[in-house]
């Protein structure tokens, strides 16, 4: 019979100061991944792209905003093996500096019109780095507060990580925003910058806390064990096969949920519906802001109905809302209509499946492949799910059908992939993991 760990009042408050150091952390982390997304939608087709039309410069912008995604999964390989090898923490640190030297660097580059063709290329190397940070990040901050957490608040735990994501893209979008009610000539020439350049501000926040907590207790307990693997995303695939295929299905819907609302939003509305970028900034802002509230809403619930019925919920009302998001606000193009539309699909249905995604994919894997496993699968749905998603978006937005027509089955087909994924990972009595 295996006994429920108990925990004390000191046990407590470390797992406390882990969750609030990992959400800071991957706050900041966010922040900087997030910055590049504002400012491809809004300026870099104009500054490193300038060539193409504003269609395919916005495309343009939009695939280098896709090849951080690409460098994700090798992020996640090269820190889930250490740390599995040599710990959590150490690894968390480096991909805080990583990401964070790549932001100051994309706010120092030349355009296009000072270096040519190389302002691109270096443009898109830094978004190259920014990927592998935080390809090891994700994974790294998720264990540190699942691990450190009582087994039966291990959602709620998770869901303080998932909500860095969406306070990240606050900061980001407050931040670009006040640079972008600047001239555009003036924002241009130097306003743009800044909001990278502050990164290096915020790594120092982020690092002086990182650098504070201690070492996952699971963790702690392979490496006493001398269970460490050698080989751990080998032995991650070896092992769990099939989860590690529905851990990358399960990211599908939540990722191209997050990403409409988030990023393709701020080129549909100045587009499409006509309204101003200094309209629809602040409505992404606010959306996020609520979402950071109801993450941890929905993970806590997760908790206490389940991953599976509280993930499946979010992924059926996301392909029944597709439709009409598009329609609603095309029939009623205002900013009003925009705000109210865009908090329920970004704050209401995103949490239902990104609140619950960290414990999930934490009780998908064996602890000592854990940050292997869950980071490799959670970032290979990041591409497929995010990565591309800006970009296919737009595509289908200027197909002569129309966004409200060409859109929404894309988002329903990953809808269902993620509802099948899910399904099958939480079905009753499967188990693929040992411990």
């Amino acid at each position: 019979m295996t006994r429920t760990k108990v925990p004390t009042a000191s046990s407590r408050t470390t797992a406390r100061r882990v969750i609030a150091a990992s959400f800071i952390g991957t706050t900041v982390e966010w922040y900087d991944f997030f910055l590049y997304g504002t400012a491809s939608a809004l300026v870099f087709n104009r500054l490193f792209f300038p060539e193409f039309s504003d269609v395919a410069g916005t495309i343009a912008a939009f695939g280098a905003f896709a090849a951080g995604f690409l460098a994700r999964p090798l992020g996640g390989a090269v820190f889930g093996h250490f740390g599995d090898r040599i710990g959590r923490k150490s690894m968390l640190v480096y991909s805080l500096v990583g990401m964070g030297v790549a932001t100051v660097a994309i706010g120092l580059l030349p355009t296009y019109d000072q270096v040519g063709v190389l302002a691109p290329i270096l443009l898109v190397l830094c978004r190259l780095i920014q990927g592998f940070a935080v390809g090891g990040e994700w994974g790294g901050a998720m264990l540190m507060s699942v691990e450190h957490s009582d087994s039966k608040r291990r959602g709620f735990a998770g869901s303080w990580v998932q909500a860095g994501s969406p306070a990240g893209l606050v900061l980001a979008t407050v931040v670009f925003s006040l640079f972008a009610a600047l001239p555009d000539e003036q924002f241009l020439a130097w306003g743009w910058r800044v909001p990278f350049l502050l990164s290096a501000v915020l790594l120092i926040v982020g690092l002086a806390i990182r650098l504070q907590v201690l070492e996952s207790p699971e963790f702690q307990a392979v490496k006493d064990s001398g269970k460490r693997s050698t080989k751990p995303l080998v032995e991650a695939l070896r092992r769990h096969p099939v989860n590690t295929l529905l851990a990358i299905g399960a990211c599908l819907a939540p990722f191209v949920n997050f990403y409409l609302f988030a990023t393709f939003v701020l080129t549909y509305a100045t587009t499409a519906l006509g309204l101003d970028e200094s309209t629809v900034l602040p409505i992404v802002a606010v959306a996020a802001l609520v979402e950071v509230a109801t993450i941890p809403l929905a993970a806590a619930l997760s908790d206490r109905i389940g991953r599976r019925t509280v993930f499946l919920a979010g992924a059926v009302l996301l392909a029944a809302y597709a439709y009409p998001f598009f329609l609603i606000n095309e029939a009623n193009p205002s900013g009003l209509v925009l705000g109210v539309t865009s908090v329920v699909g970004l704050a209401v249905i995103h949490p239902l499946m990104y609140g619950p995604l960290a414990a999930l994919f934490a009780e998908m894997f064996d602890p000592e492949v854990r940050y292997s496993g869950a980071s490799i699968g959670y970032q290979i749905g990041a591409i497929l799910g995010g990565g591309f998603a800006p970009m296919i978006l737009v595509s289908l937005q200027f197909l002569d059908a129309g966004a409200a027509v060409t859109i929404p089955p894309y988002i329903i087909a990953l809808c269902a992939l993620t509802a099948i994924s899910v399904w099958v990972a939480t079905k009753p009595g499967r188990r693929e993991v040992r411990s």
